[in-house]
């Protein structure tokens, strides 16, 4: 592709050679090779400019940046003004602007992104459209498995995905859009036909988040500056100011009156291990009625993103309830089988929101306990920590603290900030330092009609320890447990 049409719609400065040819772009200098344009991205840690020379010793001439840089005659360095939102329009057009042939979804929100993401892709994938899906837990479609490092990755990444998806027959995508996605522009170059707002609680504020929660609000508004069509949680205080500054039509959600999807009622199902709801709900003055097999009333709530999507689509409603009754989301209130009388479910909350959010769904089955177990990430806020322990104090018959990614941090300090709390609650606690050990304790002393709940890891397969991430299995210690 010429170097013109890579750099179409970006404003740039600079001498260079249009009529250059360009074969890939590259933003790690490791990556970048002869024909290739690397885009110099100036991230929190690192600065992409200081790893130009890098980039122009493994064959590079080509390079995009924010400030000047020295280089050998031959290279062309072209500037414009955020890298970041350069290097998003430069995929775009490198793989040929893939959301011109794929209907793209995007979701965002604090909670339930990646619920909902794969309940609307299980739908339409019953329903014949073969749909992709880029998030927290991978990325995908059909048989086809993709690692991802961040919620929503990087803008090269992204379209590339897209391309692969829309040229295997993927008609849409749902994909995770985290407000650090926006924020850092990562999906500058894609339209998203249907943009979904869930909620938005205060969170992800920190040094290399947000600095307060009116900025991380403003970022998540901006999806909706970008959709052809809007699907807004009604319910959410938050809701109000994206359907009032919203340019495109919106569809909400929610037990509103107003709800052009206004959930009516919800009843708890449980059939052997699986905790689903049946939930009935008001559209255009028609009563219907589905199940998801994922337990609690939020999930009816996702469910209904599903719907409307679904519905947009002139989906048949039979086809709607099989896909809702085949939902399965790796980490999110997942259900372990284990033979036993007692349940285990694997799920990522880890912060005081999500935990209570957890508890209070199982809660509402019928049971004999319900035991927390869950630790807090090394290096954040202790907060976090004390919100944690009082939700669990205070709600669970049994907390079980241990370890979650304790990184450079002791954790025994993360432990004993987390007891602190659960006392301060009045609830019983046990503290097992290593999860392993904590899971297999939790097994071997749970009784007739107990609810586990091991909180935190949910999806993730490693434990981040001084640095490094060591693999770890939440499910392959809990089988180890029950041998």
């Amino acid at each position: 592709m010429k170097l013109s049409d890579i750099l179409y719609t970006i404003e740039v400065k600079g001498k260079y050679d249009a009529q250059t040819e360009i074969c890939d772009i590259a933003y790690d200098s490791r990556k970048a090779k002869e024909n290739f344009m690397f885009v110099c991205l100036c991230g929190a840690r690192t600065d992409g400019h200081n790893f130009a020379k890098s980039a122009y010793d493994n064959g590079c001439r080509v390079f995009l940046c924010e400030r000047e840089i020295e280089l050998p005659c031959d290279a062309q360095i072209i500037y414009c003004k955020n890298t970041r939102a350069a290097l998003a329009i430069a995929s775009r057009n490198l793989f040929k602007n893939p959301s011109k042939d794929i209907a793209v979804i995007g979701i965002t929100g604090t909670k339930g992104k990646t619920t909902v993401a794969h309940i609307v892709k299980c739908v339409l994938d019953t329903a014949g459209i073969m749909t992709g899906i880029i998030g927290t837990v991978g990325a995908g479609y059909a048989d086809v498995k993709i690692p991802t490092v961040n919620t929503t990755p990087e803008s090269y990444e992204l379209e590339k995905m897209l391309r692969m998806m829309a040229d295997a027959g993927c008609k849409a995508a749902a994909i995770e859009v985290s407000s650090l996605g926006l924020k850092f522009h990562r999906v500058d170059g894609i339209r998203f036909a249907l943009g979904v707002f869930t909620n938005l609680y205060p969170d992800h504020i920190g040094t290399n988040e947000h600095e307060t929660f009116e900025e991380y609000a403003y970022w998540k508004k901006q999806l909706f500056s970008m959709c052809d069509k809007a699907i807004v949680n009604i319910d959410d205080e938050f809701s109000s100011e994206i359907i009032n500054e919203c340019a495109c039509p919106v569809v909400t959600y929610g037990y509103n009156k107003n709800a052009d999807y206004q959930l009516v009622e919800t009843r708890k199902v449980k059939i052997g291990h699986m905790l689903g709801i049946d939930f009935s709900f008001e559209h255009n003055k028609t009563i219907r009625d589905y199940m998801i097999s994922m337990p609690g009333e939020i999930n009816a709530h996702n469910a209904l993103v599903a719907v409307a999507v679904a519905d947009g689509l002139n989906i048949e409603s039979e086809k709607i309830k099989e896909g809702l009754s085949r939902v399965f989301v790796k980490g999110r209130g997942e259900l372990v089988e284990t033979g036993r009388d007692f349940t285990i479910i694997i799920d990522y909350a880890h912060n005081g929101v999500s935990l209570k959010s957890i508890i209070d769904t199982v809660s509402t089955y019928e049971h004999y306990r319900i035991i927390a177990l869950y630790g807090s990430v090394g290096g954040r806020t202790q907060i976090r920590r004390r919100e944690l322990g009082l939700v669990s104090g205070a709600m669970c018959d049994l907390t079980i603290i241990t370890s979650d990614d304790p990184d450079f941090e002791d954790p025994e300090k993360i432990i004993k900030d987390i007891e602190a709390a659960v006392e301060e609650a009045g609830g019983k606690y046990v503290s097992i330092a290593d999860r392993g050990r904590a899971i297999a304790y939790a097994v071997k002393n749970a009784q007739k009609g107990d609810i586990i709940i091991l909180a935190g890891k949910g999806h993730e397969e490693f434990m981040k320890i001084n640095g490094e991430k060591v693999p770890f299995s939440e499910k392959e210690e809990i089988f180890k447990a029950l041998k």
